[in-house]
């Protein structure tokens, strides 16, 4: 039975925005005062108080770099929250930010979207649904209201 693992910013990508995001700019951080901002870097909401950063990134173009894809015109870059030092990560179990409809954007190897879906819950039937086709190579979670991207899921 195939698995689906959710993906977090990696360390050594998290390491390179604290320094300057994939705009260029170095990071700002600010302590969040009501909490609940979803983190990128452990794919949970931040606690009141914690100290974080929003940043830049671009997940296409990171993927793309570490797999020779070209994805043109649909490489972009977003705003994502990120703690402004390191943590431990996320919990490896479940989907994250799995509490609201969600869109799920599949790409192919090329960097090319491939499609989308509007999805009331996140769980392995939605993303056997998503993989189902063989040319699928990841998929983005992606925020309903604003299209931000929450994480990134691939087979296995």
């Amino acid at each position: 039975m195939t698995t689906y693992t959710a993906r977090p910013i990696t360390p050594v990508v998290l390491k390179e925005l604290r320094s300057a995001d994939d705009a260029g700019r170095g990071m700002d951080s600010v302590t969040d005062e009501e909490g609940g901002a979803p983190l990128r870097c452990c794919l949970r909401r931040s606690a009141p108080g914690e100290l974080i950063a929003l940043v830049s990134y671009a997940p296409l173009r990171r993927w793309a770099e570490s797999t020779g894809a070209r994805p043109g015109a649909y490489d972009e870059q977003g705003p994502v929250f990120i703690h402004a030092e390191a943590c431990p990560g996320p919990d490896p179990d479940g989907y994250p930010f799995a509490n609201s409809h969600r869109t799920l954007r599949r790409y192919s190897a090329e960097g090319r979207i491939l499609g989308g879906q509007l999805v009331d819950a996140l769980d392995d039937g939605a993303f056997r649904d998503a993989f189902d086709d063989p040319a699928v190579e990841l998929v983005h979670v992606r925020a309903v209201e604003y299209g931000c991207f929450l994480y990134e899921v691939r087979r296995g």
